[in-house]
């Protein structure tokens, strides 16, 4: 009883850290807490499950503190949400019906690398402002389905891939971060909905400490990307997007980490 207890508080820590770095970076909620999940024994469907039915309660949060905050662009929302819902949707499905998902994680990594490098020269190499622009209809649409369909399929990936995509092609870091963060919370129900009409056993206990985590921690996040200068941000998610590819794409080759 203890020992579960003990699990149960060390998993609603976990939650707060890792929303508190998703709700001020724009990403890794879901792909920390599904790593979390996946060593202590779940399948991946269960992990992606329970992580999307928390992320109902923190994307909420979290996109509503961002909104109020002025950290929202009204088309990047819009597009997301819409495009990302069916490819989550289809991603659910999809983790349901697959059992070996590995192959997806070193490509992905990848591609996430690309973006991290890209962005982190963007800020160095510019001496002078940046220009800002609105990314068009139609890389936003793309973006959405795929996000949302790799986030639903493997448990995380919402934010790893649409905050760099956003960041990369000029997009603000403060406008790029709050909008993919309340998108997140039309998607994750999506999501969670496909799951619950899916999938049987479905663990709520570890739900709970999860909710509570994040809950606690998404208000704060919000508040930190409000005050970060821009390109103190930029840098921020470049630098955490490529130690996370990194990792992911050495661990798939067999190679220990440092995490």
């Amino acid at each position: 009883m203890e020992e579960k207890f003990l699990r149960y508080i060390i998993l609603a820590i976990f939650a707060f850290i890792a929303e508190l770095i998703d709700g001020g970076l724009g990403m890794g909620y879901g792909v920390s807490l599904t790593t979390f999940l996946l060593s202590i024994g779940f399948t991946t469907a269960i992990a992606s499950a329970s992580v999307h039915i928390s992320e109902i309660f923190t994307t909420l949060i979290s996109g509503v503190s961002h909104f109020k905050l002025g950290n929202f662009d009204k088309k990047i929302f819009t597009y997301l949400t819409i495009t990302g819902v069916i490819g989550g949707v289809l991603g659910a499905y999809s983790a349901v019906k697959l059992q070996n998902l590995n192959f997806i994680k070193p490509l992905i990594s990848t591609i996430l690398l690309i973006f991290g490098l890209i962005i982190i020269l963007k800020y160095i190499k510019k001496k002078h402002e940046i220009e800002y622009l609105q990314p068009r209809i139609r890389k936003l649409a793309p973006l959405g389905f795929f996000a949302g369909f790799i986030d639903a399929l493997g448990g995380g990936g919402w934010g790893p891939i649409t905050t760099p995509a956003l960041i990369a092609t000029n997009t603000h870091p403060r406008k790029a971060i709050g909008s993919v963060n309340f998108a997140e919370f039309f998607v994750v129900i999506a999501v969670s909905i496909t799951f619950l009409l899916t999938l049987q056993d479905i663990n709520y206990k570890i739900i709970i400490p999860t909710i509570i985590g994040g809950a606690i921690s998404a208000p704060i996040a919000a508040k930190l990307t409000k005050k970060l200068n821009h390109k103190t941000l930029g840098l921020l998610v470049g630098i955490i997007i490529i130690i996370l590819s990194l990792r992911n794409i050495l661990k798939s080759l067999g190679i220990g980490f440092l995490f």
